[in-house]
Order: C-alpha cells, then sequence, then structure tokens
C-alpha cells in the first residue's frame, strides 16, 4: 500500500500523521518489520549540521538619499560582490576580512546579521546621473535592510571522504588538523540521520522541496555545486564517494544562531557550521528499505589529505559506527577518529522538524524537478515531474 504527499498533508492538518526521526526508524523497523513500518509511519526526518563552506547570503540595503550604484562594497571590511544591481550584493561564508587576521569573514557577517547586530556597511561607486553618490558608510541590521536571504550553492553532501595524514608535519585543513604519522582521522557527516543517504536516489528530495534551514523553512533551490552520483554504490543505495549536493535557499531574517555558526579552522581559514533538516515521506516499502539504514551499513573512503594532488591514495573503506566509536585502524596501527560535525545538533534539528510537523506548522511538499541521479549531468534536461509522467 502507497501513501501520497498529499495524503501525508491532511494527516498533517488533522493531526494523525505519524512521524519518527532518521535514528527512530531503525528501531521500529526492527521490531515490526518493512511492511507494517510503510504503513504506521508517514514521515522521517532527516537532518546534518556541520561546517559548509559553498554558503552565503544575498542583501539588497534599499537606496540612499541620493542613491549609489554600488561598484564594491564591504560589510565590518568584509568584502562582498556588488557586481549585481545598484544596492545589492553577496557576501560569501569564506570570505576573509581586509582588515583582521583570518580570524573574521563573511560567515562571522552573517551570524553578526541572524543575531541582529549592527554591521559596517562601506561602498564605493564611479557615479552617474542616476545614482550620483560616489561613496557611503552607514551600519545595517537585517531590519533597516530590505531582504537578506542565504543562497548556498553546495551544501548536505550526500557523503564525504574521511580524512588523514600520512606525512611527518602536522598539516592543517577544512576537514580540521591532522596529525603526522597516521596521527588520527577526521569525517564530516550525520551518517544514518544524513538526508541523502535515507533518499540515495532522490526519489523524494528535489528541487522545489521545502526543509528545515537554519532554524527557518527553506527550500531546495537547485541540485547543488559538484553534485555527482556516484557510480560505486553499495547494495542498499548509499555511495562510497561524495555523491549529491544541494543548492538551498532561505530567509535570513528568520534564522537562529542556533543553527547558523560561524567558525574558523586554524590555519585554513573561516567556514559557517550550518543545519539542515528534510522530512521524508514513507511513500511505500521501498522508501522504508532506504530509512531503516544504519551507521554500520554506510562507507566512505580514508583519503590522506597530505598528498596535494587531486587523486589523493585512499587507505580503504570504512563504515560510520567504526568512526564514531573513535578508534579505527590503518595499516594495523590504531589511530584517534573525531568528527567535525555534530551528530548531537542534527539529532536536535531532526526533532525540532518533527515537532514542526506533528504541530501542524509545516508541511510536505512534491518536488517541481527531480535531481539528476545519473552520473553525467552536463546535458541533463530537468524537466517538470508532470511533463516526465
Amino acid at each position: 500500500m502507497s501513501k501520497t504527499i498529499e495524503e501525508i498533508n491532511e494527516k498533517i492538518k488533522s493531526g494523525n500523521v505519524v512521524v519518527l526521526d532518521a535514528e527512530e526508524i531503525i528501531d521500529y523497523v526492527d521490531k515490526n518489520g518493512i511492511k507494517k513500518t510503510a504503513k504506521d509511519i508517514d514521515v522521517v526526518t532527516t537532518a546534518t549540521f556541520g561546517p559548509m563552506c559553498s554558503s552565503g547570503a544575498f542583501l539588497n540595503f534599499g537606496h540612499s538619499d541620493p542613491p549609489i550604484k554600488m561598484t564594491k562594497a564591504w560589510l565590518n571590511d568584509v568584502p562582498a560582490y556588488a557586481g549585481l544591481a545598484a544596492v545589492d550584493v553577496y557576501i560569501g561564508a569564506a570570505e576573509l576580512s581586509e582588515i583582521e587576521d583570518a580570524n573574521y569573514g563573511g560567515s562571522y557577517v552573517i551570524e553578526d546579521l541572524i543575531a541582529g547586530k549592527p554591521v559596517e556597511l562601506k561602498a564605493t561607486a564611479y557615479g552617474t546621473d542616476c545614482y550620483p553618490r560616489k561613496e557611503i558608510k552607514t551600519y545595517i541590521t537585517k531590519e533597516t535592510i530590505n531582504q537578506a536571504y542565504l543562497y548556498n550553492p553546495r551544501n548536505a553532501y550526500q557523503n564525504y571522504a574521511a580524512a588523514t595524514n600520512s606525512s611527518s608535519r602536522t598539516i592543517y585543513t577544512y576537514m580540521g588538523k591532522l596529525l603526522p604519522h597516521f596521527g588520527n582521522v577526521t569525517f564530516s557527516s550525520a551518517g544514518q540521520l544524513n538526508p541523502l543517504l535515507n533518499d540515495p536516489y532522490f526519489r523524494t528530495i528535489g528541487i522545489g522541496t521545502k526543509i528545515f534551514f537554519g532554524g527557518a523553512q527553506g527550500f531546495v533551490a537547485w541540485y547543488g555545486t559538484q553534485h555527482n552520483p556516484s557510480k560505486e554504490r553499495l547494495p542498499n543505495g548509499t555511495p562510497v564517494g561524495p555523491g549529491g549536493t544541494l543548492a538551498l535557499i532561505g530567509n535570513l531574517k528568520h534564522m537562529s544562531t542556533n543553527y547558523v555558526r560561524a567558525c574558523t579552522f586554524y590555519g585554513y581559514g573561516v567556514t559557517l557550521f550550518l543545519g539542515v533538516g528534510i522530512p521524508i515521506p514513507v511513500l511505500d516499502e521501498e522508501m522504508v528499505e532506504f530509512l531503516k539504514i544504519k551507521d554500520e551499513d554506510i562507507y566512505t573512503e580514508i583519503i590522506d589529505y597530505s598528498v596535494q594532488r587531486r587523486n589523493k591514495p585512499s587507505y580503504g573503506k570504512i563504515n560510520y559506527k567504526q568512526l564514531r566509536s573513535g578508534k579505527i585502524k590503518i595499516n594495523g596501527k590504531n589511530v584517534q577518529a573525531g568528527s567535525i560535525s555534530s551528530y548531537y545538533k542534527a539529532k536536535e534539528i531532526a526533532n525540532v522538524l518533527k515537532n514542526w510537523i506533528t504541530e501542524g506548522k509545516f508541511y510536505l511538499t512534491s518536488c517541481v524537478a527531480p535531481l539528476p541521479s545519473e552520473e553525467k549531468i552536463n546535458n541533463l534536461d530537468i524537466m517538470s515531474r508532470e511533463e516526465t509522467q
């Protein structure tokens, strides 16, 4: 027996919807089986919380008097891209301050705006008849500007490699501090809570899917940059390589610093920790097969980040249960393993989203177009679901 998203939304409206998070459904399936789970459970909430450098915010400041057509702009001395229109800019999360050292950048500006703090805006221009002003210096907040929304080109990796270091020196990377001679391994995934691992072939997650995004409601805007559905998959559908990614959009003004936090990785730069939660409708028994995935069923590769070339050496595959144990073996040596993402926060987000749904504050959406699920996507003509039926 299958369900539709429309039928599930009717259950949300009537207060009869049954929702579990992606951790809870594992035990439910173990106790009740696939068929009963598909019948009993309507929605499974998934989530992730970790560093996502490919993020940023579009801002519209409104016009000054006299007006200005900004050609260069800075927010708290962090350069913002102004080549859009008169008072539109995009600030990237990984952009660094021109005044401070590498400990401040675009992610901190974004967090400050979400927190309601004033942010200094400086801009210059060449001046035109309709935009005569050539410079401006003022302060903005999220309340004083017209629009502020996150548009993130690449978030929520489906899977990602674990990192180690075979060299004789400590190295500092976006995967954190890697000690010499295989001194540690770092990884970044919510594993069994990860949205795209619970829907590995993108049956329900697509363009237009409504999501939890930084504490607000947002949407999947497109497939993310470097979206590359993996050729190598396990029998359960999970990719061993990085796999899919999502481009996400949401209203910055409604977000919370509980789920959008700036940080600095020593020796690398600034990035943005971001919380993303995605509800997956339990349409049929096949979806349950995907949703019952456990950390021990999900594998990634251990990659040597000390080798500075595209194809880095691999030291084998390992599952997330082993990684979360804190100790693994590389070449017969016990190695400490640690996560740079937060499973605790991912679980919290999954439960917040679960509460939104059960309280009737969040309804599911059908995607308007599917995400590419094939390896070659460059020439893919994405059509609406109506056009493909």
